[in-house]
């Protein structure tokens, strides 16, 4: 227990030096006072003004719709490719997974400034349609990484077996295939969503100046001043995304026992 100690100790520093700020910007999301210095009382006030301000709800529109859209093609798209790439040759589909993964490890500024020169080579104005392309664009990746492992663990003599029954290629996969990756799509759906809200680098570079996304509009305000409807704003998108992470955690935990207790029997 002794020996345990210095670790417990220096992962609870960690998590105080992460999420002591947010918790700071949680507290003065309810201070009645504009100051960041001084309490001056509990309040909701921010809150109510914050549902109030037009360009902040016009922006959570466009924030939730792109989030939404972007989310369900990228998933539908990456399940037509991992089932595509599952039927190729190992050689061809470790090259297409290799690559799957640059658009991972690459940095935000990277993908944003790209998507914005292609943009403007393919001479599209930015605006929504670019911003809902770009999103669907970085959510692919991830959407496929989570599907792909379900594929892994299916049994491919269950697709055989459903052709032998009398079912046709296409039943077969709406029918048996993809109730069994089902978990795996639900997953990336959860997770496309929740990126697609959190993202602030890409949307920047290809949003153009008619929309703006919520962490845009963050962004412009505190530019400006730290006005404490940013708090308010920054509070719920915290613990909105907070809330989508721990589901597709949860998830994953679930998936996890399940498989680790189909082996077992």
């Amino acid at each position: 227990m002794i020996r345990r100690l210095p670790g417990r100790l220096y992962m609870t520093l960690i998590f105080l030096f992460l999420y002591a700020p947010v918790f700071v910007l949680i507290i003065f999301s309810f201070n009645a006072a504009k100051s960041r210095a001084v309490w001056g009382g509990f309040t909701l006030e921010w809150y109510r003004k914050l549902f109030e301000n037009r360009d902040i709800m016009n922006a959570l529109r466009v924030t939730l719709t792109v989030a939404f859209i972007s989310a369900i093609v990228a998933t539908l798209i990456a399940t037509i490719t991992c089932l595509g790439l599952d039927a190729m040759k190992r050689r061809w589909r470790q090259a297409i997974m290799t690559i799957t993964y640059i658009p991972n490890v690459s940095p935000d500024l990277v993908t944003g400034i790209s998507l914005m020169l292609l943009f403007f080579f393919v001479r599209i104005q930015t605006g929504f349609a670019t911003l809902l392309l770009a999103h669907i664009a970085f959510n692919i990746p991830y959407a496929i990484l989570s599907i792909s492992p379900k594929l892994r663990q299916l049994d491919r003599n269950l697709f055989e077996a459903a052709l032998d029954l009398g079912c046709k290629p296409a039943q077969a996969i709406w029918r048996v295939i993809l109730p069994e990756i089902m978990p795996g799509i639900v997953t990336a759906l959860i997770l496309t969503f929740t990126l697609s809200i959190d993202d602030f680098v890409i949307s920047y570079f290809t949003a153009g100046n008619q929309i703006s996304t919520l962490a845009i509009t963050i962004y412009s305000m505190a530019r400006k001043s730290v006005n404490p409807q940013i708090n308010a704003l920054s509070t719920l998108l915290f613990v909105a995304v907070l809330g989508l992470l721990l589901l597709v955690n949860s998830r994953s935990g679930r998936e996890k026992k399940d498989s680790l207790g189909g082996n077992r029997s």
